[in-house]
């Protein structure tokens, strides 16, 4: 790593910390022939290609956008999809790989967008998993409802959902 003051070709390491939730690495130098100190950042980059074919760097910020989209009036906060794009983003790193199609994205934010909202997750899902027809939504409604326990119960008491008077 280049001395930002002196120029100097070699520094070298003085500490090293993770940073951003491990995330990325911050690293403290310390260059020899001046004794100037910095630090510098490493991340490694997730790469998206896109239906094009050409690629570019994976975007936190367009997670957020397509998400608050899909849960336009519904009650979720931008915190809630903020924390969303983060563990989607965690969750490709995880997987070790640093290239991801656009699709592949998408359906990394299924699950979560899930558990956050349904309908949200619904609107979502028919851009992601491609629905042609109205049998594909409600495909997509049974196995909803066959999954969610309040549902079942609902469904199995005739007791009211959450909020709901009867």
């Amino acid at each position: 790593m280049r001395c930002p003051f002196c120029k100097n070709p070699d520094t070298r390491v003085i500490d090293t910390r993770a940073a951003d939730d491990g995330l990325m690495i911050r690293r403290r130098r310390e260059c020899p022939e001046c004794s100037g100190r910095f630090s510098t950042t490493e991340t490694a980059t997730l790469m998206i290609q896109k239906r094009g074919g050409s690629t570019e760097e994976f975007s936190r910020r367009k997670v957020v956008a397509g998400v608050s989209k899909a849960c336009q009036g519904r009650p979720v906060t931008s915190d809630d999809i903020n924390k969303l794009a983060q563990d989607v983003e965690q969750n490709l790193r995880a997987t070790g790989n640093s290239q991801f199609d656009t699709h592949q994205v998408g359906l990394a934010i299924l699950p979560h967008l899930r558990e956050l909202d349904q309908i949200a997750y619904l609107r979502f899902a028919s851009v992601y998993q491609n629905f042609q027809n109205l049998e594909d939504f409600e495909r997509a409604i049974i196995q909803l409802r066959s999954e969610d326990p309040e549902t079942q119960l609902v469904q199995e008491t005739g007791a009211p959902r959450k909020g709901e008077t009867r």
